[in-house]
C-alpha cells in the first residue's frame, strides 16, 4: 500500500515510516494537516495514518477537506486511521464525526500495528476492486451497444457539462447531425444484418474523422450514436473554418467505404446527409441548436442526399 503517514513530529514520521517500509508499504509523509491535503491529491494513498494535533491545519480538519475533495471523485473513498496518543472514547466520537474510520494509539505494539496494517491491506485491495469494476460498468453504460461509439444518455449527460463551460468561456460549439440515406431500403434488401455491420462501418469512418479533429486541437470531440441510423458529431471550441472541413469529411470518409446499396439510386452505395449548425459564442439554452440542426439535416434530404447543409447563428 501507499500509507500517507501525517504528524508534525519528525521521530514519528520516522519510526513509524521505517515500520511500514518493513512491512513492504510505501510511505509518504507530510508534517501538518495542510500539507496532507495537498500530498492526498497528489499522490492517491491507499490509506490514511493522520495524527490529531497539529498546526497549520489540524487531523480533524485535514480529512474534513480530504473528504470534501473526495466528493467530487467517482467511487472515491480512502481508509483513515487517526494517530493519537490520548486513547479516549471521546476522540474516538470526534475521529468518526471527522471521517475517520478508526484511531490507534501511537504507543500501539508492534504485532497489534502488524495486523491492522494487514486489515487495511485487505481493505485497500478491496476498493481498488470495485473502484475498477464500476468505472467498467460506467464506461459500458456510456456506449452504444452496436456501434461501440458513445451512446444518447452520454451524449446529453456530456453535452450539458460542456455547454455550461462554453458559455462561461464565450467559446464556439459546433453540432452536426448526420443521417445513413436510405437505410431503411438498405434493410429491406440486404437485411438487419447486414445493416447493422454497415453501421459499425459507418461508426468507425465517423470515429476516424473525429479522431484527426482531435489532432487538430479539437479534444472534447466526440461523436455519438443518436438513434437508429442518425448519429451525432460535437464539436466544442471548434475555430469556424474547420467547422465545414470536418462536415465534408464526414461525408466523403462513408462515401469512400463504397458499400454497395442498389436503393440508393442516385449513387448505388451507402452515402450521408449532414445538416449542422455552427455557434460562434455559447450562449441561452441548447435545444433549439439541435432543433436548427434536424432541420439543416432534413434540407440535406430534400436537396439530394449525399450533401452538407449548416448554418451559422
Amino acid at each position: 500500500m501507499r500509507v500517507l503517514l501525517v504528524d508534525d513530529s519528525r521521530a514519528i514520521l520516522a519510526a513509524f515510516g521505517a515500520r511500514l517500509a518493513a512491512m513492504g508499504h510505501e510511505p509518504v509523509s507530510a508534517a501538518n494537516g495542510a500539507e496532507a491535503v495537498e500530498r492526498f491529491r497528489e499522490q492517491s494513498p491507499d490509506l490514511v495514518l493522520m495524527d490529531i494535533e497539529m498546526p497549520v491545519m489540524n487531523g480533524f480538519e485535514a480529512v474534513r477537506h480530504i473528504r470534501a475533495f473526495e466528493a467530487t471523485r467517482q467511487w472515491a473513498w480512502t481508509p483513515v486511521i487517526f494517530l493519537t496518543a490520548t486513547d479516549t472514547p471521546e476522540n474516538l466520537v470526534a475521529a468518526i464525526d471527522a471521517g475517520g474510520d478508526a484511531f490507534i494509539a501511537k504507543s500501539v505494539p508492534e504485532a497489534v500495528f502488524e495486523a491492522s496494517m494487514k486489515a487495511m491491506s485487505r481493505i485497500a485491495a478491496l476498493r481498488s476492486q470495485l473502484s475498477r469494476a464500476n468505472r467498467k460498468l460506467a464506461s459500458l453504460a456510456s456506449l452504444d451497444g452496436l456501434t461501440g461509439l458513445f451512446n444518447r444518455r452520454y451524449m446529453d449527460q456530456r453535452l450539458d457539462e460542456l455547454w455550461g463551460a462554453l458559455c462561461r468561456e464565450d467559446a464556439p460549439l459546433g453540432l452536426l447531425m448526420v443521417d445513413v440515406d436510405h437505410f431503411k431500403q438498405y434493410n429491406d434488401r440486404y437485411g438487419h444484418l447486414a445493416g447493422d455491420d454497415a453501421l459499425r462501418q459507418v461508426a468507425a469512418a465517423l470515429s476516424r474523422v473525429v479522431d484527426e479533429a482531435h489532432r487538430e486541437g479539437l479534444s472534447d470531440a466526440f461523436v455519438a450514436r443518436y438513434g437508429g441510423e442518425e448519429f451525432a458529431v460535437i464539436l466544442p471550441r471548434c475555430p469556424p473554418e474547420l467547422f465545414p472541413r470536418i462536415a465534408e469529411a464526414l461525408r466523403v470518409a462513408v462515401l469512400m467505404l463504397a458499400m454497395p446499396h442498389e436503393r440508393n439510386d442516385s449513387w448505388g452505395c451507402i452515402t450521408l446527409s449532414v445538416g449542422g449548425v455552427y455557434r460562434p459564442r455559447a450562449e441561452g439554452v441548447l435545444a433549439p441548436l439541435f432543433r436548427r440542426a434536424d432541420a439543416k439535416l432534413y434540407e440535406a434530404k430534400q436537396n439530394g442526399r449525399n450533401r452538407v447543409e449548416l448554418v451559422v447563428q
